[in-house]
């Protein structure tokens, strides 16, 4: 008896696209995570992460039509949460803005305290934690987009370069200067 392989993601795309809605689905089991680990890397919010995951979603499914099974399907899937991670933090920005509890560059702190741990060496841990997501989250876009799609979200130089249509040396460059701004930002020698 063999097993049968389970389809690749253009073969769901494709089932999807002729009206078999348990393909989607299937699509949304395998990515569901890693979109939302992307999103809550960008906007550090878990409940605009869920939001971004459900909108990202909904964008795919509308235009699957347009999918070209080419490219990974996993690359074209962060393109879109990648929009909605920006158009969230344009929509965040402008209602802290509005409501005064912004500045115009665009920079805040986030707190994320856990009371559930009161070991010294977990709080500081969780501190230090705290502080590099609120310094990944303070790097300019061009920055932060390519750091978090290479080195949590494991595309390659490549398929970050193809996704925010650079070039793979700006890539590189990206992720390196984006180093240095979090290793200055978290008081770290280079």
């Amino acid at each position: 008896m063999t097993r049968d392989a389970p389809p690749q993601d253009a073969e769901l795309v494709d089932q999807a696209l002729a009206g078999d809605d348990g393909a989607f689905t299937e699509l949304m089991r395998r990515h569901k995570a890693p979109v939302y680990r992307f999103a809550i890397r960008y906007v550090a919010e878990p409940e605009a992460a869920l939001d971004i995951v459900q909108e990202t979603f909904v964008a795919a499914w509308r235009a699957l039509g347009r999918y070209d099974e080419r490219r990974p399907f996993r690359t074209w899937l962060r393109a879109i949460a990648l929009n909605k991670c920006r158009d969230a933090a344009r929509r965040r920005l402008l209602r802290r803005f509005v409501s005064g509890q912004a500045t115009t560059d665009g920079r805040e702190a986030r707190e994320r305290p856990d009371p559930a741990h009161d070991a010294e060496t977990t709080l500081i841990a969780r501190e230090r934690l705290a502080q590099l997501d609120a310094a990944i989250g303070a790097l300019p876009a061009t920055l932060k987009e390519p750091f978090i799609l290479c080195l949590f979200e494991g595309l390659s130089h490549d398929e970050a370069a193809d996704l925010l249509g650079l070039s793979r040396k700006a890539v590189e460059i990206r992720i390196y200067r984006a180093r240095r701004r979090l290793a200055e930002m978290m008081g770290i020698a280079p």
